[in-house]
């Protein structure tokens, strides 16, 4: 498999300038964020379902549209994949109750 999320990524972001009647994607960017937000949520919520009933395909096609909508979310903000994987690799450098810990001790 060659498809990766940095290529979903660049898909999302090259939607941007096409055109609302044939982009489901710049649909939802011009929609705005509260949309996208409840979108990337409903999504979310269907793949929680998905995995507490043990349904392995229905499970595969939701974290797809969780990912999808959650790249969306991070492109209307202009946060790249990028960005969050940034800091995805600062947390894994020590342990995650640890950076758990810290995290919890500035909030």
């Amino acid at each position: 498999m060659t498809f990766t999320l940095d290529d979903l990524a660049a898909l999302i972001k090259s939607r941007r300038v096409d055109d609302a009647s044939t982009s489901y994607t710049k649909t939802l960017l011009d929609s705005g964020m509260t949309r996208i937000a409840k979108k990337f949520g409903e999504e979310a919520v269907e793949t929680v379902i998905a995995a507490m009933e043990d349904d392995r395909s229905a499970l595969i096609n939701e974290a797809a549209d969780t990912l999808y909508h959650l790249l969306v979310m991070l492109e209307a903000r202009n946060i790249s994949l990028g960005d969050v994987l940034r800091e995805l690799e600062r947390r894994t450098k020590q342990s995650g109750l640890a950076e758990k810990a810290a995290r919890g001790a500035k909030e």
